[in-house]
């Protein structure tokens, strides 16, 4: 099959007849796209179909599949007028192109994306349709929530920008909108698109979303927002091919994220943009170079030594102004280490730092004169920043410590001073709890008496229960109270070394036995592993040996 001609202004849709006032009239074309993902894309436009009569069209382009997704699609359409199949003769290699060509086709004079493996929830198109519609906005953008799958835990998608509906005249009222990459969350006016010549890139272009979304924001175009659920991103860590976005462990992946946020940034600034290309700056060193720091331990040399040459070749760009803008953030003070540091150095340090919310683990340098530092051997990169800064948003270390026992099991924790700011509001207590890694369960809720353990630390005990906390993955979650009724909340970071992170089998009243084993996170978190019972416990035998033998 051929795909459909590509016009630059596609024949209207033929005119709908009469809509209730209650019912939306057919305004919205979602272009549903794929590759080999027969297992998937059946359910994406089945849920792009079940949004309702303001779905005019689904446009599904099939990137020359070779799994019988197009058949699938093909048999589908027979039975549904409002499904259109469109299917490139050769694969692009990417997202862009399959775009492209669903623009190209579309007749509504609305569209949104849809990704063959994701979902639209119910009501997500009339509450996009009618945001645009009632503010005359060229685009409508609500919330994506990513989907873990299989535990099915969500996770809201830059929340902040959709806690209340807002309706902006343009883009530079909210220039927070750049941290919003997706392009699959929003609505936008087809002829927007045609008449400013937005299009994605075509071809194998990773983060293509970067540069579409740019390119939109670069024509100013009026902007509704909503609170609603539009999208469901769904993350399958475990699938045979993780998606472009997931596969992180090849450089590569870093080179594509740096062209990508490159050519954003120059369209951005290309357009008179500067307040949102300065904050796509801003948005690269919190966002990006946080989540790779935090896995840069993970990587072999190689890996090591090129990520940190591209990154410190990117970062030579910026000029005063990004390095000013919120100079005590942990992405700058990443950065700034980055750009002073010729060769990777300091991993465990800088995976701390990059974690969230961020961590600044000792030593606490000074220069002779008693400038906070980096560190001794950085003392160009200034930490002065952080004494004008109130505690609550300072990057504090907490050291945690658990050692599983056969009754109660002791978790140890310590705060560290950070150049005089801790004593300065007089820590008080910690609150802590365990929160379930794949739900939404929390236990051990309780609070403690912090008291000085040092002349720079303060330290707290607390029992655990392991019984009570049952089988699963737990997080620790801390908050530190202060004297003036501060409140930071923050996590610990894991002490290691010297048998520490040892897994242990400890008899249990409850459960007969159990296995628990205190670990570090990718940002050095401590977490809990706990299996209950003699079949959790040969179920963690068992996968320990297969791993082993693989």
């Amino acid at each position: 099959m051929h795909p459909e001609p590509r016009h630059p202004h596609p024949a209207p849709a033929p005119a709908p007849g009469p809509a209730s006032p209650s019912t939306p009239a057919p305004q919205v074309a979602v272009v549903v796209i794929g590759y080999n993902d027969r297992a998937h894309v059946g359910d994406a436009v089945r849920s792009a179909l079940a949004q309702g009569p303001a779905v005019a069209e689904v446009i599904a382009v099939d990137d020359c599949s070779t799994d019988g997704s197009g058949e699938l699609l093909d048999r589908l359409a027979a039975g549904e007028p409002r499904l259109r199949v469109v299917r490139l003769p050769v694969n692009s290699g990417g997202c862009g192109s399959p775009r492209n060509a669903g623009v190209d086709a579309a007749r509504a004079p609305y569209v949104m994306f849809l990704d063959s493996d994701d979902v639209l929830p119910p009501g997500a198109v009339d509450a996009l349709l009618t945001a645009a519609t009632e503010a005359h906005a060229e685009v409508a953008s609500g919330l994506c929530v990513r989907r873990e799958l299989p535990s099915g835990r969500e996770q809201p998608w830059q929340a902040p920008l959709y806690e209340t509906p807002a309706v902006l005249a343009r883009p530079a009222q909210r220039p927070r909108l750049v941290h919003d990459t997706l392009c699959v969350n929003k609505l936008y006016r087809t002829d927007f698109l045609r008449t400013h010549g937005i299009r994605f890139p075509e071809g194998r272009f990773l983060y293509e979303d970067f540069v579409f979304v740019a390119r939109v924001l670069a024509a100013s175009p009026r902007i509704a927002l909503v609170p609603d659920r539009v999208y469901v991103w769904q993350v399958r860590r475990s699938a045979e091919r993780l998606s472009l976005s997931l596969d992180r462990g090849r450089v590569e992946n870093w080179t594509a994220r740096l062209e990508a946020s490159t050519l954003a940034y120059d369209i951005l600034l290309g357009a008179g943009q500067k307040e949102l290309a300065r904050a796509a700056r801003a948005k690269f060193l919190d966002h990006e170079v946080r989540m790779y720091v935090r896995e840069l331990e993970l990587r072999d040399a190689h890996y090591r030594r090129a990520w940190w040459e591209q990154t410190r070749e990117h970062l030579a760009h910026y000029d005063a102004a990004d390095w000013e803008l919120n100079p005590a953030a942990p992405g700058r003070l990443l950065g700034r280490v980055l750009l002073e540091s010729p060769e990777p150095r300091e991993l465990p340090r800088l995976r701390e730092l990059a974690a969230r919310p961020a961590r600044l683990l000792p030593p606490y340098a000074r220069t002779p004169d008693g400038t906070p530092v980096w560190s001794a051997a950085l003392p160009q990169v200034s930490l002065a920043p952080f004494l004008s800064r109130p505690v609550a948003e300072l990057p504090l270390a907490v050291d945690a410590e658990l050692r599983p026992r056969a009754r109660v099991s002791l978790l140890r924790l310590r705060l560290h001073e950070l150049y005089g700011k801790v004593a300065e509001v007089d820590p008080r207590e910690v609150e802590l709890h365990w929160q379930e890694r794949e739900g939404d369960r929390t236990r051990g809720r309780t609070t403690a008496a912090l008291t000085p353990s040092g002349a720079d630390t303060w330290s707290a005990e607390v029992a655990v229960d392991l019984a009570r906390l049952g089988s699963g993955t737990w997080d620790l979650r801390v908050a530190l109270l202060f004297a003036d009724g501060t409140r930071r909340e923050t996590t610990a970071h894991a002490l290691t070394g010297a048998g520490r992170l040892r897994r242990r089998a400890v008899p249990s009243a409850v459960h007969g036995v159990l296995l628990a084993q205190p670990y570090a996170t990718h940002s050095g978190a401590l977490a809990l592993r706990v299996a209950t019972g003699a079949r959790g416990v040969l179920r963690v035998v068992r996968g320990r040996l297969r791993r082993l033998l693989h």
